[in-house]
């Protein structure tokens, strides 16, 4: 296929210090398919399957035993779980793939069933979310989070650069922080989450502290633009809101110039619903802040994302959903093919059905 600039979308570009073979990103998903904690060899054969993307985003990484909020889900604090990512990244690797991974703290979207010794989960204020939480017993409504302390800040951040650290020696070819969907950072950065009146509450920039402080940690370890950051600005996701969002992440993108970022990974409208928001703002104020490489995510298609780079509104384009059920979907998009359906009741937990045995295009069909 020749490129042209609807569909130089299959031409390798410079993100940080690395060619990505295309502009396609595999965005982060959680499957629920980890056992204790730790990487699987189910996993690291679904996460194979998708190395022709040009970047895999793995799902999210619980960054210490506070962070987690959903069953299944695998974490990258121990040296157990540093050594089961190590086969997933290389078998990656070997296929020409490039992965980073997701660092994830829940906060309040939890439940002191999947928290260790049953603790609160935690949030910037004691606001319950109008939401369920995914534990090993089904879902259960989420309680009245505890509200941090100001001196156990630090240790967030800490817990954050630690786990950067742990994931390149894993074998991640970088990170991605995850301050998007209602999760702690978002919740920071929000005020229908966050009524603190210190100095990480109140006006955007006391909001924005927590983030930022987290960022550029993780930058300083993952030096040479081996960070990402992804945000939700207009999402409602996991019961947030905010009453003004437009000035917050006018703020969040005008620091986040300073800052070694790979890229910018930005949720378009309500996470896995409309991209166009009531009461939202048009997310190109964004776009046209950030000096850097822009990730664009939400309802992509493949007619979108060729208008995406043929606008120049997007420098890459996340596609979460149709890569649960195609793991070829780099060629299916540049050959115009046929998509496999999603099984929607096998997203979330379970064995191979739904997760690693979702059909690739035969290899000698002449399509």
């Amino acid at each position: 296929m020749i490129n042209t600039p609807e569909n130089d979308l299959f031409s390798p570009v410079v993100v940080g210090p690395y060619i990505l073979k295309n502009r396609i990103i595999m965005a982060p998903l959680t499957r629920a398919r980890s056992a204790e904690s730790i990487a699987t060899s189910m996993m690291q054969e679904y996460y194979t399957q998708r190395s022709s993307a040009g970047l895999i985003i793995s799902e999210g990484l619980n960054i210490s035993p506070q962070a987690v909020g959903y069953a299944f889900t695998p974490g990258l604090w121990t040296a157990e779980q540093i050594e089961s990512w190590r086969p997933v990244t290389a078998a990656v690797h070997d296929k020409g793939g490039r992965i980073f991974a997701q660092l994830w703290h829940v906060g309040r979207v939890s439940h002191p069933d999947v928290q260790l010794g049953g603790e609160l989960p935690v949030a910037p204020s004691a606001v319950r979310p109008d939401v369920e939480a995914f534990t090993a017993g089904g879902k259960k409504p989420a309680l009245i989070p505890r509200a941090l302390g100001i001196d156990e800040l630090p240790g967030i951040v800490a817990d954050f650069e630690q786990a950067a650290h742990n994931a390149l020696v894993a074998g991640f070819d970088g990170v991605e922080i995850h301050a998007a969907n209602g999760y702690l950072l978002d919740q920071f950065m929000r005020d229908g989450a966050n009524r603190r009146t210190d100095a990480y509450g109140g006006v955007v920039e006391n909001r924005i502290r927590l983030t930022l402080e987290v960022t550029k940690a993780v930058a300083a370890i993952c030096n040479g633009g081996r960070t990402g950051l992804r945000i939700s600005p207009i999402s409602t996701a996991n019961g947030l809101s905010d009453s003004n969002p437009e000035p917050v992440f006018k703020a969040l993108v005008d620091q986040l110039n300073d800052i070694d970022l790979a890229y910018l990974h930005v949720v378009e409208g309500i996470t896995r619903g409309p991209r166009i928001v009531k009461g939202g703002f048009d997310l190109d104020i964004l776009r046209q802040r950030f000096k850097g490489i822009y990730m664009a995510n939400n309802g992509y298609d493949r007619d979108l994302a060729f208008a995406a780079r043929h606008n120049d509104t997007a420098d890459l384009i996340a596609f979460g959903r149709h890569y649960i059920a195609n793991p070829d979907l780099v060629t299916r998009l540049e050959l115009n093919l046929s998509l496999n359906p999603l099984d929607n009741a096998t997203a979330y937990g379970g064995g191979a059905a739904g997760y690693t045995d979702y059909p690739f295009l035969p290899a000698n069909d002449p399509w």
